[in-house]
């Protein structure tokens, strides 16, 4: 799989462009002013560096260094610091109570993966620590607009619950 990112990303441009993602800018407010944040699967580091800009202590890890690689390159060029950790996120582990913020746009994963991670994201969170994610339902694969084509990648509200079972989801 890393080869694969690994591909896609060794590229001069970024492939989902530098500007961070709608949904996070909409919801980052969420996550306590200045905090730690986790940022997985965050490829070429849009998300990570724009959180890095409104003064949050970022984390980014992800499975293609190249990507890592261009966060870092991308950070500097921004003049902030972003730590970045070259990782298989379906095994790794997470420091229990670390993170004001763990933040996870499009990082799909196979379920067994998934049920695993979700868990170990709950644990990591500080108290009022919080949980953005955004992710493709399987409607996604009708709009035929992108993400992954398949569905066992894709997730329902019904399919997080049970996975997130001590957070407070709410629908943005």
């Amino acid at each position: 799989m890393a080869y694969r990112w690994d591909e896609r990303y060794d590229q001069e441009n970024f492939i989902f462009g530098t500007e961070p993602n709608d949904f996070l800018k909409q919801e980052a407010y969420r996550i306590p002013t200045g905090g730690k944040v986790l940022c997985l699967g965050d490829g070429e580091g849009r998300n990570g560096v724009w959180l890095a800009e409104q003064g949050f202590q970022v984390t980014s890890v992800d499975l293609s260094q190249v990507g890592l690689d261009k966060t870092q390159r991308f950070a500097d060029q921004r003049g902030v610091q972003i730590e970045t950790i070259y990782a298989d996120l379906a095994e790794w582990h997470i420091e229990p109570q670390a993170w004001d913020g763990i933040v996870s746009i499009f990082c799909h994963m196979m379920p067994d993966e998934r049920k695993k991670m979700h868990p170990r994201i709950v644990k990591g969170l500080q108290p009022g620590g919080v949980f953005l994610l955004e992710a493709y339902t399987p409607d996604q694969i009708n709009n035929g607009t992108g993400g992954p084509s398949n569905p066992d990648l894709l997730v329902t509200t019904e399919d997080l619950t049970p996975e997130l079972k001590s957070l407070d989801i709410q629908l943005a």
